[in-house]
């Protein structure tokens, strides 16, 4: 491909050899005339009162310019179907017919920087899929799968949670309504009354924080259930526990057993960082196989955040960040302070996954 430069030496090329071509063509012309002072014939010949080599001029200036517009244009044509490859590979779809279609350009070095984009795309995949395998196999401790370490562990700590701090919430908030009822039988000072009404909400977050907390440690496999079966079951529990409105969509995608644990434990994070930081009114969660690939979307009206800012990001998307990477796919995350926060996960499939 020119550059701007190469694309104005072109045109000035186009243009003497366009002046070149009209002198040569008018002194074939005068020869013919048989008239001897050629030069003093294009310099003294005038049409409209203008000497007849402006005009030669001007249709030579003219040629460039057009000559330049259609160098400009045709190899923007090839720089936005470059443009659109390498968006498909970022965004991790690397399975669109759009990649194996070459470009049908008689430029060697535009053929070149495809040939090495859709040999990019192959490699990916192939790298996606390699990850997908080495992710779904087992790290084996002492014997014993990491997995099972961290299950066992996470139900300890989820029991010692919910029989201490969790129920000592739950009656230091009984405590309170009997005294916020008792206060508005009695006449006490409004400044005592607003301080009920600070410990309540603060006691309310606890709790909220208790249960995103308690979501977090959750078993990390779906224990012999499809995804969408866990997905929709986790969202039923929350249903009744969470103040947040809950909607969800989900096919029934089919994906190796450790692929969709990983999914499954996205899951979790998503929801457990909604609960902890978004303060949203509703919560929407999508599942669906769109082509090869598998998309999971979170939507919420919360507060959201400066997606720019590494620290309000926090640590549980960071994670998230680091599992989908495992699995190949690809996160977007959109987000503005004041409007929500959606999250888009894809994750790629092999064609033989899903043939099978």
């Amino acid at each position: 491909m020119t550059g701007s430069n190469q694309r104005k030496m072109v045109a000035l090329y186009g243009a003497i050899s366009t002046f070149l071509i009209l002198i040569f063509t008018m002194f074939l012309y005068v020869s013919a005339q048989s008239e001897e002072k050629f030069f003093e014939h294009i310099l003294g010949e005038r049409i409209f009162g203008v000497p007849l080599l402006l005009y030669l001029l001007g249709i030579s200036l003219f040629a460039a310019i057009i000559l330049f517009l259609i160098i400009t244009f045709t190899q923007k044509g090839q720089a936005h179907r470059l443009e659109e490859k390498i968006h498909l590979l970022a965004t991790g779809t690397y399975e669109n017919a759009y990649l194996s279609r070459p470009i049908t350009q008689n430029d060697p070095e535009l053929q070149n920087i495809d040939r090495d984009i859709m040999a990019i795309a192959a490699k990916l995949q192939n790298l996606s899929q390699e990850l997908q395998v080495v992710n779904a196999r087992p790290e084996m401790v002492d014997g014993v799968t990491k997995e099972e370490i961290l299950t066992q562990e996470r139900h300890r700590l989820a029991r010692e949670l919910h029989d201490s701090v969790s129920q000592q919430l739950f009656a230091a908030m009984m405590m309170l309504s009997a005294l916020t009822e008792q206060s508005e039988k009695q006449e006490l000072p409004d400044g005592f009354k607003k301080q009920l009404a600070l410990v309540a909400s603060i006691i309310n977050t606890s709790q909220s924080e208790m249960r995103a907390l308690l979501l977090h440690l959750r078993p990390t496999n779906l224990e012999g259930k499809s995804l969408k079966k866990g997905i929709e079951q986790l969202l039923k529990e929350l249903q009744n526990k969470i103040q947040i409105g809950l909607k969800w969509e989900a096919e029934d995608v089919k994906l190796p057993q450790g692929v969709e644990d990983h999914l499954f434990r996205i899951v979790q994070e998503l929801l457990s960082n909604t609960l902890r930081h978004a303060k949203a009114n509703t919560l929407e969660v999508y599942l669906h196989e769109i082509g090869n690939n598998v998309l999971l979307r979170f939507v919420d009206d919360g507060v959201g955040f400066d997606t720019e800012d590494s620290k309000a990001g926090s640590y549980g998307l960071t994670n998230i960040k680091e599992r989908v990477a495992g699995l190949g796919g690809t996160v977007k995350i959109i987000s503005f302070k004041g409007q929500g926060t959606s999250v888009e996960i894809k994750i790629p499939r092999s064609k033989e996954e899903k043939n099978d």
